[in-house]
């Protein structure tokens, strides 16, 4: 057989799994950004107590540091053969 440019099979590094999980990993990052946002005191004389509560220093960075984990797996995920 000759080797024809439409007789190829073009294979992709990633399958479908691999950007459904990258694309959940994504979101996870998103919402842990969306979690850190706010805290500003309407008087900037005024200290607010609010910039640190657990959603802002605790929940928000594990989440956004899990989401990053789960992007490295889902890059590195092998497909199915």
């Amino acid at each position: 057989m000759e080797n024809k440019p439409g007789n190829r099979k073009v294979e992709f590094a990633f399958e479908k799994s691999n950007f459904v999980l990258m694309g959940i990993g994504l979101a996870v990052i998103v919402i842990g950004f969306i979690l850190m946002a706010g805290g500003r005191s309407d008087d900037p004389t005024v200290f607010n107590e609010e910039m640190f509560n657990f959603r802002r220093i605790t929940l928000a960075p594990i989440l956004v540091f899990g989401g990053f984990v789960f992007e490295i797996y889902a890059i590195m995920k092998k497909p199915k053969k």
